[in-house]
């Protein structure tokens, strides 16, 4: 068999070991990378290329990037292509269907969670926010649903106490880009038959917001720490400290479950060279690392060399 025409349509970080990792078999031809349009980031607002478009680039292979996926003048450019296959990993958009059904192979996604659990933008973070001991990849063959397609392959992974959602992102795209370039031959040989995803289980996880990482104190200690993990590095979890009266924002980078306590919920129990601890709902939290607004990211020790946080101080709103 010749290889498959293909194109690949993704944006963000995470589908950069998928598209290298097709770049380098034999048995796909990468006739086309779809991204979204460049956005300017950091202080100076400056355009950068996405993650995507920078490894196309390295690879030789042209880009396209439309504002708008449903565009007819982009889907007429694609269908001059005549793919064979489309696969898709965090492109941002949702395809019309005269995209699914433009490839002859269908179009199949790479999407870090174990269907039908964590449908949507951001299955990483909600998997660890919600206290899952597992997830893993899903290679999936794309309906007009939003993750709801045929199911043809799946790989688990554990999540352990010491990830993060970048650690599990980036173990994630890696286990993607495997299962991705394992699934294709086997599907396209007709040796996968894709099955319909279960009813029961589903859930969605929305894309988040900055709000998303504001602690409540009145929450368990556990619920706290998981939502810390989820949202490091973004949106990042934080708290608030009244400074002479005025809120100081403190992003918390890291923490740890501390023994049950007796103060009020956001009452900072003790602050010494080993961490600080605040009282919760349920248990305790151990601040290992944090940020005051504008400062570094500190270990509690140096933080406390610069920054008062006597016992007795209220974090939170």
């Amino acid at each position: 068999m010749p290889p498959l025409k293909t194109i690949f349509m993704g944006t963000a970080e995470l589908a950069c070991a998928s598209l290298q990792a097709l770049g380098r078999e034999p048995f796909v031809q990468l006739v086309a990378v779809v991204s979204q349009p460049d956005k300017p980031k950091g202080r100076d607002l400056k355009v950068q290329p996405t993650p995507v478009k920078t490894i196309a680039h390295a690879l030789g292979i042209p880009v396209l990037q439309p504002a708008k996926a449903r565009d007819n003048t982009f889907i007429d450019q694609l269908r001059k292509f005549e793919p064979d296959l489309i696969v898709v990993a965090a492109y941002g958009q949702i395809l019309p269907p005269a995209i699914l059904e433009l490839p002859r192979f269908g179009c199949l996604n790479v999407h870090t969670s174990l269907l039908p659990k964590h449908r949507g933008a951001a299955p990483i973070q909600w998997a660890i926010l919600q206290g899952d001991v597992e997830t893993g990849v899903t290679i999936m063959k794309m309906d007009a649903g939003l993750d709801t397609g045929d199911i043809l392959t799946q790989t688990k992974t554990p999540i352990s106490p010491t990830d993060n959602a970048q650690t599990l992102h980036d173990r994630l795209a890696r286990l993607g880009s495997e299962v991705l370039v394992s699934t294709i031959p086997d599907y396209v040989a007709g040796r996968i038959t894709p099955r319909p995803q279960p009813t029961e289980h589903a859930s969605y996880a929305r894309r988040l917001t900055k709000q998303d990482g504001k602690l409540d104190w009145t929450q368990p200690a556990r619920n706290l720490w998981n939502r810390i993990r989820a949202f490091t590095p973004w949106p990042g979890a934080y708290t608030l400290q009244r400074i002479e009266g005025k809120p100081q924002l403190l992003k918390i980078w890291s923490a740890q479950v501390d023994e049950p306590s007796s103060g009020q919920p956001g009452e900072v129990l003790r602050a010494d060279k080993s961490a600080i601890v605040v009282a919760c709902g349920e248990q305790a939290l151990r601040i290992l690392e944090l940020q005051r607004e504008g400062g570094r990211r500190l270990g509690a020790s140096e933080f406390l060399a610069g920054h008062v946080i006597p016992p007795g101080t209220l974090l939170g709103p």
